[in-house]
């Protein structure tokens, strides 16, 4: 069976851009002009950014990584989401008047979220040579790129792939894959996180964020070809914020619990997938053979790399530098300094909060240097000069 490494860049809005930072140093891990290290790709939320852009520079990583870098490093709010004070005023009557009128049973509003995120479809135009994934695979530079969706209607996890001829379509309990051209659509609709940004139509369907009813995004890189997978998260696991906890009979404001449940989107899915991986291969080690090769498993070696600080406390230095508007609207549904900055952290779409987390995954990539190309089955390149 021939060896393909699966690259799976998880949701998470603004927390995306450590991604960047781990993918940068990965890049210059190997030679200047080396091409994707990874045949498979999958992204889901604003992962799916992150993926997109690479299967396109499929046939320069360090070019298609650094062109993700440049635009991370230069983000601002407004081209996620509308922050003039209109736009947010707007957007904001409309949301509640939505809300009242679907408990009324009324459904006069459609398409009403917390936040407007039409800019976002310029930047997806400007960010994605969508073109040149069907040459990166043509040209034997990318097997697949997945897209996934979650959808409001069916209730599925569809996963939208373009890759080679002979992948096939695949149906398990709640989720799909489907083969598609992946546009500007697919992108839109896996990063539009739920209640924040609008659900985006495709075909006949309404889809929000990948993330949601995500049950195996391993199993999505497995269907597609990969034979081992590096996951790229964006939560920092077992860090408690002891000081919340030495006090937590206060009620929850709403951009608490906004928080926390996005949390369990972006985190527990991916958890409880790891888990049953590991158990799956200890299974296989104790199996003969014979029995594997009738039963058509095999082990998967996985790689996860993810935040050595909670990035909600990174959050925390950078709140000032959202639109007025925003922080308007974040402190209308209770997210204070050291109260709901998790919520924060997902819209936090400014540059310098973005080069704080490139910053952290380029580190954390670092620590793991030998690991990280002993996986990749490569051998570092170490005569790059590294950045400041």
């Amino acid at each position: 069976m021939e060896k393909r490494v699966g690259l799976i860049l998880t949701g998470g809005g603004a927390r995306a851009a450590y991604q960047v930072g781990v993918l940068t140093a990965i890049a210059e891990f190997l030679p200047r002009y080396a091409r994707n290290p990874f045949p498979v790709i999958c992204g889901t939320s604003a992962g799916s950014l992150n993926a997109a852009a690479i299967a396109a520079n499929a046939q320069n990583f360090r070019k298609g990584v650094q062109y993700l870098a440049n635009t991370w490093k230069n983000f601002h709010a407004n081209q996620i989401y509308r922050t003039d004070a209109i736009g947010v005023f707007n957007n904001t009557v409309l949301w509640l008047a939505g809300m009242l009128f679907s408990a009324m049973g009324i459904n006069k509003l459609n398409n009403v979220s917390m936040l407007d995120n039409s800019p976002l479809l310029d930047l997806l135009q400007d960010m994605v040579p969508y073109e040149k994934i069907q040459k990166s695979i043509d040209a034997g530079l990318l097997y697949a790129l997945s897209i996934t969706a979650s959808g409001y209607g069916s209730g599925q996890s569809v996963t939208f792939y373009q890759g080679v001829k002979q992948l096939m379509p695949w149906r398990r309990t709640g989720r799909v894959g489907l083969p598609t051209q992946i546009e500007i659509k697919h992108l839109l609709a896996s990063s539009s996180l739920p209640f924040i940004f609008p659900a985006t139509l495709i075909n006949r369907e309404y889809f929000g964020d990948g993330s949601m009813r995500q049950t195996a995004p391993i199993g999505t890189a497995l269907h597609l070809g990969a034979t081992r997978v590096l996951v790229i998260g964006v939560t920092a696991n077992g860090y408690a914020d002891q000081a919340d906890r030495n006090d937590i009979s206060e009620y929850p404001s709403l951009a608490k619990i906004a928080g926390h449940a996005l949390n369990s989107i972006f985190l527990d899915s991916m958890d409880v997938d790891l888990e049953r991986v590991q158990k799956m291969n200890s299974l296989v080690a104790m199996m003969p053979e014979a029995l594997r090769e009738r039963a058509d498993l095999t082990h998967v070696d996985v790689l996860v790399i993810s935040p050595s600080q909670p990035i909600e406390k990174i959050a925390e230095r950078y709140v000032g530098d959202l639109p007025w508007t925003i922080r308007l609207l974040l402190r209308m549904v209770g997210a204070r300094q050291h109260s709901g900055t998790t919520l924060v952290s997902y819209l936090l779409s400014e540059k310098n909060y973005c080069r704080a987390l490139i910053d952290l995954g380029y580190q954390d990539a670092l620590k793991r240097r030998d690991e990280i190309m002993s996986f990749l089955e490569v051998q570092p390149h170490r005569n790059e000069e590294m950045p400041q």
